[in-house]
């Protein structure tokens, strides 16, 4: 299992590549706005069905319809302050991660307890 955390201010154009996706929605100014109004803490999390569990764990992307117990259910309001973002597949997680993370800040590691649960 790997995981990987930065703490910091994400500049503009890192977010605007991040949502690159979104740029032509209205509230993509907004969306920008908000994130870079405060610190960002980014994750690696590496194993069997990461981005799978991360999501459920995450809850719905609009909070209402997230479930008590996961972080949006519990922790957002609105859609459009939503505090925490999740990759929804391998494939978008490797272009985020490479966007986030510098190939030397990713470590992995193998836990005393792998050969327990593999």
């Amino acid at each position: 299992m790997k995981t990987i955390t930065g703490l910091g201010w994400a500049s503009d154009a890192l977010l605007q590549q991040h949502y690159i996706d979104l740029k032509d929605r209205p509230f993509f100014p907004s969306l920008i706005q908000y994130m870079s109004s405060g610190p960002v803490v980014a994750m690696v999390w590496e194993g069997k069905g990461a981005v799978k569990t991360g999501r459920t764990m995450l809850g719905a992307t609009n909070p209402a319809d997230s479930n008590p117990g996961t972080i949006r259910g519990d922790f957002c309001i609105d859609v459009s302050k939503n505090i925490i973002h999740g990759s929804d597949s391998v494939e978008s997680a490797k272009k985020e991660i490479a966007l986030w993370f510098k190939n030397e800040e990713l470590v992995s590691y193998t836990s005393c307890a792998f050969s327990w649960l593999y």
